[in-house]
């Protein structure tokens, strides 16, 4: 079931976006080679909470943490561990925080000290598949036009999409639909409506778009150990647009 949200909803939305876009702005600016992924967590749990709101993460279908910290060949749902980051990492932190019943979610990938061309590369890309997908997107757009949009573009630089996890529909709850595939056929699917809210999360990897799902139940890695980047956003549709609610 789709959830169209009201005007006040929205803006009760806008709260929990600006503090999980605030909030991955603390960690990058104190993310930094020696730190454990742990640490990093503990970033994350202190500046939300310290605006009142709630990682929502933290205890969802047992998860234990406050955010997903995944480094270089974890695609996502990273664990923070004793997982000490390195110079030449590349760190993807996911985090949704829900203040007054609504949620906000989104990810970045830090380049953590000196890290690769190639890396670099694959982290631009990645954001740029978010920016591909929102291109001309409004209401009355068929939803498979995202997926189309971030597959073609990370396919044509030679990268692989991950196909067995996709973005969503995010309100009350962390997860909502609909499902939002990082590929797809142009022009198929259902047409979005204007007060939709959903997660663009381009998840583009090295190599292969094939992952490994860990015996923790959570951690997902690439097949074939390349690294992969994470980038999302949590998007309103409106009529004649859209708005990022986490930028």
């Amino acid at each position: 079931m789709i959830n169209v949200k009201t005007p006040d909803e929205i803006e009760l939305m806008r709260e929990s976006c600006r503090i999980v876009k605030e909030t991955l702005d603390f960690v990058g600016k104190n993310i930094r080679a020696g730190m454990t992924t742990k640490e990093v967590d503990e970033l994350v749990y202190r500046y939300i909470t310290s605006c009142g709101a709630i990682p929502s993460s933290l205890g969802y279908c047992g998860y234990p943490a406050s955010s997903c910290v995944s480094v270089n060949e974890v695609v996502v749902h990273g664990i923070p561990s004793d997982r000490i980051i390195v110079d030449g990492d590349i760190v993807s932190v996911d985090i949704t925080a829900e203040k007054n019943g609504f949620n906000g979610d989104a990810a970045r990938t830090f380049l953590i000290g000196d890290v690769s061309e190639e890396k670099k590369r694959l982290v631009k890309v990645t954001e740029e598949c978010f920016f591909k997908a929102i291109e001309g997107l409004q209401a009355g757009v068929p939803l498979y036009d995202i997926g189309y949009a971030v597959q073609t573009h990370a396919e044509a630089n030679g990268y692989g999409v991950v196909r067995a996890l996709v973005g969503h529909g995010i309100g009350r709850e962390m997860h909502e639909d609909p499902s939002v595939p990082n590929y797809g056929k142009k022009g198929a699917g259902m047409r979005l409506k204007a007060g939709m809210t959903i997660c663009i999360e381009p998840m583009i990897n090295m190599g292969t778009y094939k992952v490994d799902f860990n015996r923790d139940g959570w951690t997902v890695t690439t097949a074939d150990g390349k690294p992969s980047a994470h980038y999302e956003n949590t998007v309103l549709i409106k009529e004649d647009g859209v708005e990022i609610l986490t930028l």
